[in-house]
């Protein structure tokens, strides 16, 4: 059911988050670190690597440097460098090693089913309206198969500052060349997606995927203009 919290403007343009909006994201990322952690115990160095070891030195790198938490690829190269650094391993093996372990997590992260009804909206909101990606994430759509669908993909760290932050949803407004009071964003996460659309001028739709009433999940700080609980449920714009 499509519920309407706030009076909405004419739509002209869709950005879509990827993780739990497009597809369920659910123990992808687990698989892909446990996986990448077992390519670091190949090597002897490494063999005694725990999970629990890798996000303590992950959290160490956030310490130490605040913000690069906008780009979680630059993060976990940075906590595998680290770790490295503690061993007896050559420098100038790190690159060797970083490409190895990098390439294993991307290989299992992009393991994602994506719904047939996810492609079928697509395809039909995207011959009315121009749509686009805006991600925390480090997801490819080319590699999940559902580049066609967008014009562009925009990636926290690499294109700004993650979501929340204004930066990155200004790019989507300057390449849509659309003014952000027509661009509809739809997103599961309350904070990234829903503020940071409202708090930079866009349209929000959340997807509650959550089972539960709006006004009882913790990061509810403000409305969205449009609800949903599955994803086909945007096909009322068409």
């Amino acid at each position: 059911m499509m519920n309407f919290y706030r009076s909405i403007n004419t739509i002209k343009a869709l950005t879509f988050d990827l993780d739990d909006t497009l597809y369920d994201n659910s123990m992808i990322v687990e698989k892909a670190e446990e996986e990448m952690i077992k390519t670091l115990q190949g090597y002897e160095q490494l063999r005694t690597l725990t999970i629990s070891e890798y996000f303590a030195e992950k959290h160490a790198v956030l310490v130490s440097d605040p913000e690069i938490y906008h780009d979680v690829i630059v993060w976990r190269i940075q906590t595998i460098k680290s770790l490295l650094s503690k061993t007896n391993i050559p420098v100038q093996k790190f690159a060797d090693v970083i490409d190895e372990s990098i390439a294993c997590f991307n290989f299992w992260r992009h393991k994602i089913q994506v719904p047939e009804s996810t492609h079928t909206l697509l395809s039909k909101l995207a011959t009315k309206y121009p749509l686009a990606v805006i991600t925390n994430g480090n997801v490819d759509v080319n590699q999940i198969g559902l580049g066609d669908y967008f014009q562009f993909s925009l990636r926290g760290g690499e294109h700004g500052r993650s979501k929340p932050f204004p930066e990155i949803f200004e790019l989507a407004c300057h390449k849509l060349a659309i003014p952000s009071h027509h661009i509809l964003h739809v997103g599961d996460n309350l904070l990234t997606d829903v503020n940071g659309a409202i708090n930079n001028g866009f349209l929000a739709c959340f997807i509650n995927i959550y089972e539960r009433d709006i006004l009882q999940l913790d990061d509810a700080r403000c409305v969205p203009h449009i609800e949903i609980t599955q994803l086909p449920e945007l096909d009322n714009l068409l």
